[in-house]
C-alpha cells in the first residue's frame, strides 16, 4: 500500500472510479441509487473530498464488492485523513504543494528537467532561502519553514529504497548566479555531490545543444503499484498542474527523452559542472 495520506487518497480514488466503471454507471446514477448527489460521489473519485469510511461501506455494498475489498478501502480511507510530516510546517508550504509532496514521497522513479534553477533536491540551505526571500511575498518564519521542508525532501534520495531520480538542468541554471559566487560555489558543489548518489542521474543541457522539446521545467513521477499511474507536475507562482492522461504522460515522456538525448552525458555534464565549480571559486 502507498505511504503518505496523499498517496492514498490518491488510490482510494482511483479504486473508486474504477468500481464505478466497471458498474457502467455515471456519478449521477451512483448518487441517486444511494440517495447522494452526483457531484458527491464524483469528489470521492477525484479526491476532492473527504471519504468517510461509512461512505465507503455504502459503495461497496451498492458495487457487491468482496468484504477483503471493502476493509481495504476504508482503511485507505482512514490513512488518508492522517496529515504528512511536511504539513505540521503549516503556511511555509502551499496547500497546492502539500499533493506533490504526498505524491513524491512514493514515487518510485523521479523524472525532472529545470530550465531556470537548480533542482530542489539538490538545493543548499543558503540558495533556497534567497529564492524564497525574492520569489514571494513571506515572512521570515514561513521561509524558515519552508527552506526546512526542502531540506527534509531531500532525504529521500538517500534512503536504502530511494527512487531512481533522473535530473536534467538547463547549463543556465548552474550559472544563473543566486546570492553571490560563494553561495553559488557551495551550491556547485552540492551538485555534484548528489550526482555521485547510487540512484542519481544527471544530464547537462549544454548552451550549445541547439533545439531541445521542451518550454518549461516539470516533473514526472512514477509509482510501485501498477494500479498508480505515472503523473506529470508543472508548478507556477500560485498553483500547480497535475497531469495524469494517458497522453499527456506519453508527450511528457517523448520531451523527456528527446532532452536526455540533446544533453551532455552524465560524465561530460560532471566535467562541465566541475569546471563551472572552478569557475565560481576563482
Amino acid at each position: 500500500m502507498a505511504g503518505s495520506p496523499t498517496a492514498r487518497r490518491r488510490r482510494l480514488s482511483i479504486e473508486l472510479k474504477k468500481l464505478r466503471e466497471q458498474s457502467t454507471l455515471t456519478c449521477t446514477q451512483v448518487g441517486q441509487a444511494l440517495d447522494w448527489s452526483g457531484s458527491k460521489v464524483n469528489r470521492m473519485e477525484t479526491g476532492s473530498g473527504r471519504v468517510q469510511p461509512s461512505d465507503i461501506d455504502a459503495l461497496c455494498r451498492f458495487y457487491g464488492t468482496s468484504e477483503e475489498l471493502r476493509e481495504f478501502l476504508k482503511s485507505l480511507a482512514r490513512q488518508a485523513k492522517l496529515r504528512g510530516w511536511w504539513q505540521v510546517h503549516g503556511s511555509g508550504v502551499p496547500e497546492w504543494f502539500n499533493i506533490y509532496i504526498g505524491l513524491e514521497q512514493d514515487a518510485s522513479t523521479f523524472r525532472q528537467y529545470q530550465c531556470e534553477l537548480v533542482p530542489g533536491l539538490m538545493q543548499t540551505q543558503a540558495y533556497a532561502s534567497e529564492l524564497h526571500k525574492t520569489g514571494a511575498h513571506m515572512s521570515d518564519e514561513d521561509i524558515d519553514r519552508a527552506v526546512q521542508v526542502r531540506m527534509e525532501r531531500q532525504a529521500m534520495l538517500k534512503l536504502p529504497d530511494a527512487p531512481e531520480a533522473w535530473f536534467i538542468v538547463n547549463e543556465g541554471s548552474l550559472r544563473n548566479i543566486i546570492g553571490n559566487r560563494e553561495l553559488m560555489r557551495e551550491q556547485i558543489e552540492r551538485v555534484l555531490e548528489a550526482a555521485r548518489l547510487p540512484t542519481v542521474t544527471l544530464q547537462v543541457l549544454p548552451f550549445d545543444s541547439g533545439t531541445y522539446p521542451a518550454t518549461g521545467s516539470f516533473t514526472m513521477l512514477g509509482f510501485p503499484a501498477p494500479e498508480d499511474p505515472d503523473i506529470v507536475y508543472r508548478d507556477g507562482i500560485t498553483d500547480a498542474v497535475y497531469l495524469e492522461g494517458e497522453h499527456h504522460v506519453r508527450e511528457y515522456t517523448r520531451a523527456f527523452d528527446g532532452l536526455r538525448a540533446a544533453a551532455l552525458s552524465p560524465q561530460r555534464s560532471t566535467q562541465l559542472i566541475e569546471t563551472i565549480a572552478k569557475e565560481y571559486a576563482s
